[in-house]
This record gives structure tokens, C-alpha cells and sequence, in this order.
């Protein structure tokens, strides 16, 4: 639910407390004594980080008096996910709805409970009760009924995705389902990938409760630019999912992103995190944080796993599917990204900077033992998925010849080469050349290996379900 941005509710704060609407004027006792113990500052007090701008432009953002207000001001009240995903079969046991044959799912009156929809991706709605004699409460201990597992679904529940069962995950014994979701915030950076960006929004819509997408008004290189995702947020373009979207506007440039370009590309994940997660009311410390650039998207199964088990450890890896120009050139091996965490490790071990979650040192900062020892948790990273396993796609430089030129031009000025220094990789048939061979600006042509879409995880399922208006992405267009 969006507010009007007013009091935030700050900081980390024990599950217990209610967060509502209600306005605070410093920390509360309860939410001071729970940072105390972990010895960090409250984590939503920080200062953000010093910008030293180099440049500043004047944007005219949404008419505050308007009916949307600031977009980039208001504040966004976390709920807990109302959806019922498992149903208690005749038997006692509670199965995982999508991840059991449904001939064998009963309700709690005995009858056969009936399957409608687009399939075993789409969550189907049914009532469900809580454990209430103690023969019953064994469905949430380790004496379980089992579930009859559909394909690619494990665990007496049912609720295990094959990214995970065949995964790393040190803690697969014991695993426990839990009685309330955590609720899912996906933090993105947009520039112009919009096709990639509603996939990822009809992929994770009914999974993440929040996603937390940053626009600037320049490009990484630190040219100006139009706020395109604000103009189509606006106009309707992303209705289906507008509840669930917080817009955070970055309106200057990093001091010495010009010169050094990969201040300006950690500085962007950094702003995302921290203005965003400022404007975040209602979070509890074991929400799921999943932070992503625009070309990376993960497969529901992995996140709604998160969402739904406890005993996982953090900090948790993807392993993508590797795509260049478009998913018909798979690259080899995976793209293992390190994207997730709870709340409070972002805050207590990150200090809420989202680019510092993206790196692997997580065990030398400052605050990675004492949320070990407050927590009670071991922190082990792990990867959702595999090398044979995908557990999403990296679609890298997969646009149209216009749009991989556009991508040129906004490169931050750090990643040399710098291709679009360069007229003549700029040109629109030189770039079809590339999407055509799958070669790349420096002359070179990799090895790929055949491709089908109608192999698993080839695509996300959004752009298969229309694919002659994706094809440019599906087929390759100049072959």
C-alpha cells in the first residue's frame, strides 16, 4: 500500500511490533534495544551517501497536488500475502498447492480440490486452517504426510523447486515451511530494458510484494536523459502491477563518475537500497531483500521458495542462464550473481548498501559476527540452482538494434574498451552483423550451442506466451 511519505517506521524491529501508519519521531525502546544488541546504529538513520554532484538537473516530477502525488517521495506500508498456498489433504497433510498432483488433493471436507488456470505455475486459491488437534499439528513437524510431488516440485510438501533440491543448500534437512510468508522486496535500476522488465514483473508479480525500481536522469556515462519508465508508469503501461511498484528517482551524478565509471555503477545500486528501503514501512528483519540489474531475472519457484521456508542461510546466489542479444545465443555456463538477503543482514552487515550484497566479502565486514552471534544464524552463502539447473536469465545487450546502439552511448565510462566511443560499432548494421553471427565488438564470435524454445527454461514464460511480439529476443531476426 502506498503512502504519502510522512514519519517512516524505522529501522530494523522485532516481528512482533506493528509498524501501521503510525509516526515516529526517533527510534522506539523496542526497535533501539533490538539494534543495541546487535551493535549497530539504527540502520535507517544513516546518511546517505555523499554525491559531491558534479551535475544537477532540474526535473518536473509528477504535480504533488496531482492524484499520484510525488512518486519519488511516497512511502510504501509491507502487508503480509493473504494467498493460501497450501491445502490439508483428507490425510492431514498440508501440501504445496502448485507442487501436487491436484487428483490427489482434497480439502478438508474430502473433496477432491479442482485445478483451473493457466497451469502448475499459476497459484490457485483455497481455503486453509490452521493445525488444531495435535495429531494434526504433526503437517508442520517432521512427522508429515506426504504430498504426491508433481515434476520438478520435492519434499513432503511438495514445495521444494528442482533449483533447489539440486542445489548447495547446506541446510536441506532442515528446512521448515512457515506459517506467515515473509514478504519479498526486489530492488531494480532501469534505463530503457522494458520488454525484459515486464517479463520479470509477470514472472515474480504474485511472488515479490514489493519491487523497488530506480530511474535517473542520466545515463552511467553522465549525459542527460528522459525519465521514459516514469512517462510509462504514468500512462498506464504497468497497471497490472502499479500496487507494487515504489519509484525511486536518482536526480544527480556521482562526484568522479565521469572519470572512474564504476562509481557511477556501484553509486546507482547504492542509492537504489538506500533511498528506497527508506521509504519501506512495515519491514521485518527476515524479509527477503533481492536486488537485481534490469538484465537479470530470476525464476519464481527459487524466490516464492524463500518466501515460504525457513532454515535457508544467507547470503543466497542465482545461477542465470547466460544469453547474448537475445536467448537464441546461450552462452556456456551460468551466471552465478550473489542477489539475496534478509533485511537485516542488509542493514546490520551491508549497512544497507545494495552493491555491497552484490560482492562476495560479506564475511570481512564490520558487522558479519555480531549478527552471527545476535542472530543465531550461520551465515554460508549459497546458489539457487546449478550449472544444469537454471534458476533464471541473463539476457545481456538484448534489445534491438536501436536499443544495443542507446546502450553504447549510456555506458558508464569505466568498462573499456568502451564500444561506443566508437562511430562505426554505433551503426545499425554493423550491430544486426553481431545479433546475426553472435559476434562480438572486438571481432570475435563465440561458441553457442543449439537452442531451442521449446527447451526448458529457454525464456521466461511471459515473452513465450506472446512470442511473435518478443520474437526479436526469440528467433534470431537476421538469421
Amino acid at each position: 500500500m502506498l503512502t504519502q511519505r510522512g514519519g517512516l517506521c524505522l529501522g530494523l524491529y522485532p516481528p512482533t511490533l506493528a509498524c501501521g501508519n503510525q509516526r515516529h519521531t526517533g527510534r522506539t525502546r523496542e526497535t533501539q534495544r533490538w539494534g543495541e544488541r546487535l551493535n549497530v546504529a539504527d540502520p535507517w538513520r544513516k546518511e546517505q551517501p555523499d554525491s559531491g554532484n558534479v551535475n544537477r538537473m532540474t526535473v518536473t516530477l509528477p504535480d504533488p497536488k496531482g492524484p499520484l502525488g510525488e512518486l519519488h517521495k511516497r512511502s510504501f506500508h509491507l502487508s503480509d500475502d493473504p494467498t493460501h498456498f497450501f491445502v490439508r489433504t483428507k490425510s492431514g497433510a498440508y501440501c504445496f498447492r502448485e507442487g501436487t498432483e491436484m487428483t490427489y488433493l482434497k480439502d478438508h471436507l474430502g473433496q477432491k480440490v479442482q485445478e483451473h488456470g493457466e497451469g502448475q505455475r499459476k497459484i490457485l486459491h483455497a481455503h486453509q486452517e490452521e493445525p488444531k488437534s495435535g495429531q494434526e499439528k504433526t503437517a508442520w513437524g517432521k512427522r508429515l504426510v506426504k504430498c504426491m510431488c508433481r515434476p520438478g516440485w520435492h519434499g513432503p510438501h511438495c514445495g521444494i523447486p528442482t533449483t533447489v533440491q539440486h542445489s548447495n543448500l547446506p541446510t536441506k534437512a532442515r528446512l521448515t515451511l512457515r506459517k506467515v510468508p515473509r514478504r519479498v522486496i526486489n530492488a531494480i535500476n532501469i534505463n530503457h530494458e522494458f520488454d525484459l522488465l515486464h517479463a520479470r514483473f509477470h514472472e515474480l508479480a504474485d511472488t515479490v510484494d514489493l519491487f523497488l525500481v530506480c530511474e535517473s536522469n542520466f545515463t552511467a556515462y553522465g549525459n542527460s536523459k528522459p525519465l521514459h519508465f516514469l512517462r510509462l508508469l504514468l500512462n498506464g503501461t504497468y497497471n497490472y502491477v502499479h500496487h507494487k511498484i515504489l519509484y525511486v528517482f536518482l536526480d544527480h551524478f556521482p562526484k568522479g563518475g565521469q572519470q572512474n565509471g564504476w562509481i557511477a555503477d556501484d553509486y546507482l545500486r547504492t542509492f537504489l537500497s538506500r533511498d528506497g528501503m527508506s521509504r519501506v514501512q512495515g519491514a521485518r528483519p527476515d524479509d527477503v531483500f533481492l536486488i537485481n540489474d534490469a538484465d537479470e531475472i530470476p525464476a519464481r519457484e527459487g524466490i516464492l521458495f524463500l518466501k515460504l521456508y525457513d532454515g535457508w542461510t544467507e547470503p543466497v546466489s542465482i545461477h542465470m542462464r547466460k544469453s547474448l542479444y537475445g536467448f537464441f545465443w546461450r552462452q556456456p555456463g551460468t551466471l552465478e550473481v550473489l542477489s539475496v538477503c534478509t533485511v537485516a543482514m542488509l542493514f546490520t552487515v551491508y549497512n544497507g548498501d545494495g552493491i555491497l550484497l552484490r560482492r562476495r566479502e560479506y564475511y570481512s565486514m564490520p558487522g558479519f559476527r555480531n549478527y552471527q552471534r545476535e542472530s543465531g544464524h550461520i551465515l554460508v552463502q549459497w546458489s539457487i540452482g546449478s550449472p544444469v539447473h537454471y534458476a533464471g536469465w541473463h539476457c545481456s545487450w538484448c534489445f534491438r538494434p536501436e536499443g544495443i546502439s542507446q546502450k553504447l552511448i549510456s555506458a558508464q565510462n569505466g568498462d573499456f574498451p568502451r564500444w561506443g566511443d566508437y562511430v562505426e560499432k554505433r551503426d545499425l548494421n554493423y550491430i544486426k552483423g553481431l545479433i546475426r553471427t553472435g559476434g562480438w565488438f572486438d571481432g570475435s564470435v563465440g561458441k553457442y550451442p543449439p537452442t531451442d524454445p521449446k527447451e526448458p527454461m529457454y525464456a521466461p514464460k511471459y515473452l513465450l506466451k506472446y512470442f511473435q511480439l518478443y520474437r526479436y529476443i526469440l528467433d534470431n531476426p537476421y538469421a
